[in-house]
């Protein structure tokens, strides 16, 4: 790991649709696996049908960052079924035609200079600026 690497990694959890469930904001040093099970515990509940809320997706697919076989048995207790790309394998698996939902919104968030190249001295302020784009993003999709 180089821990000398300056700047910021934005994580990102999506539906199958590309609407945003949960962001997060970590140093561009950090390893990405450990930011998918709070990414995982980020998403809110999801209302409007009748009976308890859903708050987990019943699958979730994720690029070779996140492998590692704990976090796939986490994934399991908590009944979902992790769809994740192997490490040391060639490419080729066929999840990237599920992740490019993700990769697409990731894009999209990009889009806002303000989070592309990052001015802001705050993680904080940094951080809002994420949960504003998403906020935007997911407007967008609903009109």
């Amino acid at each position: 790991m180089d821990r000398r690497k300056k700047g910021t990694k934005h994580h990102l959890l999506t539906d199958a649709n590309g609407t945003p469930l949960a962001a997060s904001v970590t140093a561009a040093n950090r390893h990405d696996v450990t930011q998918l099970l709070p990414l995982v515990d980020a998403v809110p509940p999801i209302s409007g049908q009748i009976g308890r809320p859903r708050q987990r997706p019943d699958d979730l697919y994720a690029d070779r960052a996140y492998d590692s076989q704990p976090h796939r048995d986490e994934l399991r207790h908590r009944g979902i079924e992790p769809h994740l790309a192997k490490r040391r394998e060639v490419n080729g698996s066929g999840l990237g035609v599920y992740r490019y939902v993700a990769e697409q919104t990731q894009a999209l968030i990009h889009q806002f200079k303000r989070l592309r190249t990052r001015y802001d001295i705050s993680a904080d302020i940094h951080e809002a600026f994420l949960d504003i784009a998403c906020c935007i993003l997911c407007w967008r999709r609903l009109t």
